[in-house]
């Protein structure tokens, strides 16, 4: 797995650092295949125990013009300092000893039963990273949605410049995320002092009870991510929401005419930039991916563009992959001013 921007570590990347032996990377790298998005999300440590201080600029200082023998009056930059916390993700698995002994290779069935388990947490992972809100559900972490969750106007928030409306009013709305990942932009943190991505504990052969809480053996697998997202320049994270996705399929009403083309023009021009060490990545559901994808078999659709990567194909929009999250629904309500 590449670095991202030549200076973020993937979770693969930073499991491999802090896991010599390889358990923790080879964990990592299931996690990974499991989600695109989880190959992006560039990883830090955090510098708390339970999550990540940052300092965000919030204003820059004022120059002044002056003229011969005219004092220059001192100013400066303004800063607010924003603590995002890490939630904590956990699974345990218990297949009993003899149905594990019955197997042809047992190693092979634990494996096999723990990657449910790991796959089930990527999509919990997603579906944090999206709609993770700590004022409902404080064991999570704060996530995307909330973040960006006004019409752009200017008695909103700042972040509120980044979210392009797509005009769907109906009841089976979604959003399309464009997030520019870097160490200076948007990227994933993990708590001080500890390990990235899923850590697995194997507990051997234990005691487990069963409906009636009777015991029985079994083989003990614990696994644990602490997790959380850090937004440090609201800039490189832009959201378009209000998409009627059954617009968007059929490409009439409020997505006919290319309009869905011309939203993500709109939606890739709210970041300042896409290069250097920015990773632009644009995140849609599998029904939005299925739509792009046959705009960009039609050769009017020079935007959008078919390529094979690594043995697949990628679909790219004016050069940024385009990435599958399921986690995104059809089914959000309408954002308004």
């Amino acid at each position: 797995m590449p670095t991202i921007g030549n200076q973020s570590l993937s979770i693969i990347d930073v499991a491999k650092r802090l896991d010599p032996n390889g358990d923790t990377a080879d964990v990592a790298e299931l996690l990974a295949q499991t989600n695109e998005i989880i190959q992006d999300i560039p990883w830090v440590e955090g510098n708390l125990p339970t999550g990540n201080r940052t300092t965000i600029r919030t204003g820059l200082p004022t120059p002044t013009w002056r003229k011969m023998y005219g004092g220059v009056p001192v100013s400066k930059s303004t800063t607010a300092q924003v603590d995002d916390t890490t939630g904590q993700l956990t699974s345990r698995s218990e297949p009993d000893v003899d149905s594990v002994r019955m197997a042809n290779n047992p190693a092979t069935f634990r494996m096999d039963e723990a990657s449910t388990h790991i796959e089930a947490m990527g999509q919990g992972f997603c579906t944090a990273l999206l709609y993770g809100d700590t004022s409902i559900n404080p064991e999570q972490f704060y996530g995307l949605q909330p973040r960006y969750n006004e019409l752009a106007d200017p008695s909103n928030s700042s972040s509120a410049q980044n979210v392009v409306d797509g005009r769907g009013t109906g009841s089976d709305n979604t959003s399309i995320y464009l997030i520019g990942w870097g160490k200076t932009t948007a990227f994933g943190i993990y708590p001080k002092n500890s390990k990235a991505g899923i850590v697995h504990q194997d507990l051997g052969e234990i005691d487990a009870f069963d409906t009636n809480n009777n015991r029985y053996r079994a083989y003990g697998d614990l696994f644990k991510w602490d997790c959380g997202l850090v937004v440090k320049d609201w800039r490189y994270v832009a959201r378009l929401a209000n998409v009627d996705v059954s617009d968007a399929s059929s490409g009439t009403g409020t997505m006919a005419d290319q309009k869905l083309i011309e939203l993500l023009i709109d939606l890739k021009h709210r970041l300042p930039r896409l290069s250097g060490n920015v990773q632009p990545r644009i995140y849609v559901n599998r029904t939005i991916r299925a739509a792009l994808d046959k705009m960009a078999l039609n050769k009017s659709h020079n935007a959008l563009s078919i390529r094979e990567a690594a043995d697949q194909f990628e679909t790219n929009f004016l050069g940024i992959p385009i990435r599958t999250v399921d986690q995104l629904l059809n089914t959000e309500a309408r954002v308004t001013a």
